[in-house]
């Protein structure tokens, strides 16, 4: 008889959707799509659909520990996912938390805003979140959220903004920078990825659908499932975009809800 092999694990630490398209719902979903074994630490519990959010409710910083600490106590981790952490109080827990991951990849999804646009950080946190720069292993901030946290008042113009802002990230303690284009003008999509010292470009075609609800969670989620199967960062990265664009066309064609619906995230299971 065979010895049983050690599942692939991935972590990720995030707010709750109770509609299923963003935040722990969505990670799960794209952690299992990935071959991995998905975990999770919910630092919010939210009321939202897809006509957006109605509430949140913050999980108060020492249950986070105790979440965390019942399952890495037990439980091998091979990579972790940051997604919606709450006040700033949570945010500081959380860094001091993953402080002890010594050697796992960390990917750290900047969520400031939902994609209807309802606040999920205050301004007065954001200072807290930079304090996770350091730890993570990348950081995906969308081209608003990229703005905000370099104090520009509207919108990067142009790849060479984009390197600038990436590079002041990483200035901000960020060791690789992906900062995500699909905010930008026009009919492509351009990611800037700034990884040890070299920017990686990824342009592709934007796809026609309504059903974007949860795209940067289920990104993030993508690039730290590759992570976690041991892929090289540029690679990573390349291969969470591809999934994430394939989740994003199989799922125009569905309907879901009043709003903005989710992605489909298992794209190579549909009928």
């Amino acid at each position: 008889m065979n010895e049983p092999r050690d599942y692939t694990t991935v972590l990720t630490i995030a707010g709750s959707d109770g509609s299923g398209g963003a935040g722990i719902q969505a990670d799960l979903k794209t952690i299992a799509a990935h071959g991995c074994y998905g975990l999770s630490v919910i630092t919010a519990v939210t009321a939202q659909s897809t006509m957006g959010v109605a509430d949140v409710h913050p999980i108060p910083p020492a249950f986070i520990a105790r979440q965390f600490g019942t399952i890495v106590s037990d439980i091998r981790v091979d990579a972790v996912k940051i997604g919606m952490l709450g006040p700033a109080e949570n945010a500081e827990m959380v860094a001091e938390l993953i402080a002890g991951l010594n050697g796992v990849p960390i990917v750290l999804d900047t969520v400031l805003r939902s994609s209807s646009g309802a606040a999920l950080f205050s301004s007065a946190s954001t200072a807290a979140m930079k304090r996770l720069f350091p730890l993570a292993t990348l950081i995906t901030p969308n081209l608003p959220e990229a703005a905000l946290l370099t104090g520009r008042s509207s919108l990067p113009a142009g790849k060479t903004e984009i390197e600038r802002i990436a590079l002041e990230l990483h200035q901000q303690g960020a060791r690789s920078v992906l900062v995500k284009g699909g905010h930008w003008e026009g009919e492509m999509c351009h990611d800037c990825l700034l990884h040890e010292g070299r920017f990686f470009w990824f342009s592709n075609p934007k796809i026609a659908t309504r059903n974007t609800h949860g795209t940067g969670c289920t990104l993030s989620s993508a690039i730290a499932s590759e992570l976690a199967r041991k892929q090289e960062m540029p690679e990573a990265v390349s291969k969470g975009i591809s999934y994430t664009r394939r989740a994003l066309q199989v799922g125009a064609n569905r309907k879901l809800g009043h709003g903005t619906g989710p992605l489909n995230h298992f794209p190579d299971r549909a009928d």
